[in-house]
């Protein structure tokens, strides 16, 4: 006669039950992942499209077929690179009375301005982020709420003071008046005062009493530990001045200072576009770009969690 172990019965359900939520669980992330994948490949498409077309010629472009049929080629330093990528160095607009633009200068100019308002806009947000969290002074807080309300005012009202001042400077149609203005940033201190108030005030107190001053603390102690929100900022600042094209319209009157999103422009004449050509100038323009995100993508990520987590 058999015997009933009732805890071998609770055992046995149990596993089943947890055997069952694995599978959904399981189940539930294919679903998701491809869900995601479907949605990835969507959001690539417009790329995928702009490099294909960059690779054909302009007879072929707006067809029905992505693929290009032919990829016409040139060696340059060994290495075979499609023949749009080294026309774009030497493109003739219709509307110009010389050959060839200065795409290479183009492309100088917008890494140098991107660059340099990087790297000032980081340290100057720095400095202020470290006055707003880690010194006590009076109306410090009023103050940083004023600061922050410049957020509120739209890029176009602040335009015209801005020309105003880099007519007054002598420093229009030139780099450094492109630079100036976008090298103090409200979101940039917000964001990095928001990261530094995670940062102990304890660490500030051991080394001051160790005798390092307020310049040692934020250069040796906050800096290093701000990093991954230093980083994130300088990521948001090069993306969002490097394909900046309204400021530069304003303040640039020379094609010698012209920057990329301008540039672009001259495959546009009143005889029609080039538009295998300007394929090719939008894909090597956007390079950069793809670079600084890939390789400061964890840093990106790990910045904005860190720094959303005191307020």
């Amino acid at each position: 006669m058999s015997t009933i172990d009732p805890a071998a019965d609770i055992h046995a359900a149990r596993r089943a039950v947890d055997t069952q939520r694995e599978r959904r669980a399981v189940f539930g992330s294919i679903r998701m992942h491809i869900v995601l994948s479907i949605l990835a490949f969507l959001m690539c498409l417009p790329f995928l499209w702009m490099v294909l077309t960059s690779l054909k010629p302009l007879s072929e472009v707006g067809g029905d077929v992505w693929l290009p049929s032919r990829i016409e080629t040139t060696r340059m330093l060994g290495i075979p690179v499609p023949q749009n990528y080294v026309d774009v160095f030497d493109y003739n607009n219709p509307d110009m009375h010389r050959r060839g633009i200065q795409f290479a200068r183009f492309y100088w100019n917008s890494i140098f301005v991107a660059s340099w308002v990087t790297f000032l806009q980081v340290l100057t947000s720095a400095m202020a982020a470290f006055s707003f969290s880690r010194l006590q002074w009076p109306g410090r807080d009023r103050v940083f709420l004023m600061y922050l309300a410049t957020m509120m005012l739209p890029g176009l009202v602040m335009m015209i003071p801005n020309y105003q001042i880099m007519i007054s400077l002598g420093l229009v149609n030139t780099l450094t008046g492109l630079i100036l203005p976008a090298a103090f940033s409200a979101f940039g201190t917000f964001l990095l005062r928001q990261f530094m108030l995670t940062i102990p005030m304890s660490l500030d107190e051991a080394a001051e009493i160790d005798g390092a001053n307020k310049w040692r603390v934020f250069w040796d102690i906050i800096m290093p530990m701000a990093r991954p929100g230093l980083i994130t900022l300088a990521i948001f600042t090069f993306m969002g001045n490097y394909g900046s094209i309204f400021w530069p319209l304003v303040m640039l009157k020379s094609e010698a200072n012209y920057t990329l999103p301008i540039g672009l422009m001259y495959f546009d004449s009143t005889r029609g576009q080039s538009t295998h050509l300007l394929m090719a100038a939008t894909t090597m323009s956007i390079a950069p770009m793809i670079l600084v995100f890939v390789l400061l993508q964890k840093y990106l990520v790990k910045g904005i969690q860190l720094g959303a987590v005191k307020g």
